[in-house]
């Protein structure tokens, strides 16, 4: 890179200054739209288009909305030539919009021109020769007069071969490799042309200052524009257009403060396909007017067929990353950005704002044919917890918990960065429901039943070591009940810390949703479940849940059956509950079922009893505003301050002290 100087600026400022577009921040309303796709596009193809193609090209402008399309160089090929007399003789061209046809200023070409222009309902005869120092000294060998001669012959023919043609015609003029140009002399020549055409406010015409090579940075580009729209002879009667190309990658950005500075139309392609880098993208252009509130009169909402159409025609690809209209143009794969536009589009539905107004979504990916839950937030090794909730939610219908979403965030991320993969949402939902609605388990609850016996009281049928056995649980509420009685029967202890629930917000509406997590020895366990029965949902959800407890994954065997029906009966009726009454019960005697329930449990009748007791005390200390007194009532304690001694050495807390902790 050491050849920088043999460069040198090849663009001419105005011979005064001209900055007014620079006090405007916003283009206010759209230019005429002028698409040149059928004529700058096709010939940089690599194979252009055919006929049949040219015209489903055509149709494809004509219901985006184009009202002003350039349809070819007719005297160029017997294809250019073909298509323009098929547009008029099959009637093809509707009455809003005037066809565009582009002609060098020479004589024969002209003629040719007018040859297949005959009968069109209005048409556009384009008109241009170069004028730029490298064109003049380099390719042409004249001077200035002889190059502006040139462009008033040229003028004079189209007036003439108008008057002799049955046919509505316009007339455009371009000095081409305009920004090339002495400013003062590219005035020249074109109010020269002006001259002989003599516009009128009904029959106006158009001068075109095309950027074919672009040399200059935007605002220099501007400044040459607004020298034309101030000091232009005919300016009331004259369109200015603009044919911006893209050489400098700034092509938008010299179209935009073009307009800014006095431009009334713009020439561009579809895409920005062109010769070299292309032409202006009249896509981005147009949306990015749409994106501030402007109409721009051209009609994008169906984005992905027109994309489709225009790559079929030709054989070009559209760029991921092409604004508005790539493949991952609206795709975040961040986290944090994920996290951000799921957090604005909650904020949005819950009627924040009419506007649109979504961090890292410039507009709504709806408005162009977008899916959020396909197109906007898409998960792989980089993404977090609020694009996998987000996905989740919107295919699915499942609203993870707040305190779940990391921990489902995690396992996404590490599946995707072990595969090196982009995960599909049916893969996330696959791996949600294998890990958390349908992960192995040691146990199953086949059936419960519950009553209302001083609080609920739940009876199970647990299905574990092969063995199916009945459990029973009291509890404040009927999942509590079940929960009590799986900390019975595997005699283990954790806490149901978290417990949502909603509807399924995506399938059958019929369905319920349940989450449950459950804290063992300082560790969290999820489950979820599914069922038309909030119930029968939020028990699966807890037997997913429990049956993740490292204690319990390591106990593959069935409880000894009849010790699982003597604690049942305890667990039943622990408020009144003696040894005399299990003998009773289980025609044992006391001393044999004494010596059968420490063998089996290693425990007491009198310790497992004051566990129950103790468990079902401690549960409505916690949910209940009962006085201690009537607390140690209900639990079978006639005296209160046994009761207390009890607690006391059980849980090194007094029950004022346990219900008052944090």
């Amino acid at each position: 890179m050491n050849n920088f100087e043999k460069y040198a600026r090849a663009y001419f400022m105005p011979p005064v200054d001209c900055y007014d577009w620079v006090k405007k921040d916003y283009i206010d309303h759209p230019p005429t739209w002028c698409s040149v796709d059928l004529r700058d596009g096709n010939q940089a193809l690599i194979e252009p288009m055919s006929l049949d193609e040219k015209v489903e090209f055509f149709q494809m402008l004509v219901d985006v909305g184009f009202k002003e399309i350039e349809v070819g160089f007719p005297a160029a090929s017997e294809t250019e030539y073909q298509f323009m007399r098929t547009l008029i003789e099959r009637d093809m061209i509707p009455e809003d919009v005037t066809v565009q046809v582009l002609t060098q200023a020479r004589e024969h070409i002209i003629k040719r021109t007018f040859e297949a222009v005959k009968g069109a309902p209005h048409a556009v005869i384009h008109v241009y020769n170069s004028t730029s120092v490298a064109q003049r000294e380099q390719v042409f060998r004249k001077d200035r007069e002889q190059v502006k001669q040139i462009a008033i012959d040229g003028a004079k023919l189209l007036k003439e071969l108008a008057q002799e043609t049955e046919g509505n015609f316009t007339f455009e003029y371009s000095p081409e490799s305009f920004s090339g140009t002495e400013m003062e002399y590219a005035m020249e020549v074109c109010n020269a042309v002006l001259d002989i055409w003599q516009p009128t406010s009904e029959n106006k015409a158009i001068i075109n200052l095309p950027a074919t090579v672009e040399n200059a940075i935007p605002h220099v580009f501007a400044s040459q524009v607004e020298y034309f729209h101030k000091f232009m002879k005919y300016r009331e009667n004259t369109i200015i257009s603009l044919h911006p190309h893209n050489d400098r990658g700034t092509g938008v950005a010299t179209a935009e403060l073009g307009i800014l500075a006095g431009a009334d139309r713009i020439e561009g392609t579809l895409f920005g396909n062109g010769e070299r880098t292309g032409n202006v993208d009249i896509i981005t252009l147009a949306m990015n007017m749409f994106s501030h509130g402007v109409d721009p009169g051209l009609d994008f909402s169906n984005m992905s067929e027109i994309s489709e159409v225009y790559e079929r025609l030709t054989r070009m690809q559209i760029s991921p990353r092409q604004p508005y209209a790539g493949e991952l143009v609206f795709t975040a794969f961040s986290g944090s950005h994920q996290d951000a536009i799921a957090k604005g589009m909650s904020w949005r539905e819950d009627g924040h704002t009419q506007q649109w107004c979504v961090p890292y979504l410039p507009i709504d990916p709806k408005d162009v044919g977008r899916r959020y839950d396909s197109d906007v937030i898409r998960i792989n090794s980089q993404s977090g917890k609020g694009g996998v909730n987000y996905i989740l939610k919107q295919n699915f219908g499942i609203s993870l918990p707040q305190k779940m979403r990391e921990e489902v965030g995690y396992l996404v991320k590490d599946v995707s960065d072990k595969a090196h993969k982009e995960l599909s949402p049916e893969w996330i939902y696959h791996i949600f429901e294998d890990h958390y609605i349908n992960a192995k388990s040691l146990f199953t609850l086949d059936e419960c039943h519950f009553k209302q016996e001083d609080g609920i009281v739940a009876t199970a049928t647990i299905l574990h070591g092969g063995r199916q056995q009945v459990i029973t649980g009291v509890g404040n509420g009927r999942l509590d009940a079940v929960s009590n009685a799986i900390k019975h029967y595997f005699d283990i202890s954790y806490e149901l810390s978290v417990y949502e629930e909603h509807s399924l917000t995506k399938g059958s509406s019929s369905k319920a949703v349940a989450y449950v997590g459950i804290i063992c020895n300082k560790k969290k366990y999820w489950g979820v479940g599914i069922d038309p029965d909030i119930i029968k949902a939020s028990i699966a959800a807890l037997e997913v849940a429990v049956n993740k407890i490292e204690e319990i994954r390591n106990n593959e065997e069935s409880k000894d059956e009849r010790l699982l029906q003597i604690t049942n009966y305890i667990y039943a009726n622990y408020k009144t509950v003696t040894l005399d009454d299990l003998s009773e019960e289980f025609f044992l005697s006391k001393p044999y079922l004494s010596k059968y329930i420490k063998e089996k449990s290693g425990e007491t009748f009198g310790d497992i009893l004051k566990k129950v007791r103790m468990k079902k005390a401690r549960a409505m200390l916690k949910s209940s505003n009962a006085t201690v007194e009537s607390i140690a009532e209900s639990v079978g304690y006639q005296n209160v301050e046994h009761f207390n001694r009890i607690f006391k050495k059980m849980y090194d807390l007094t029950p004022v002290q346990f219900r008052n902790r944090k």
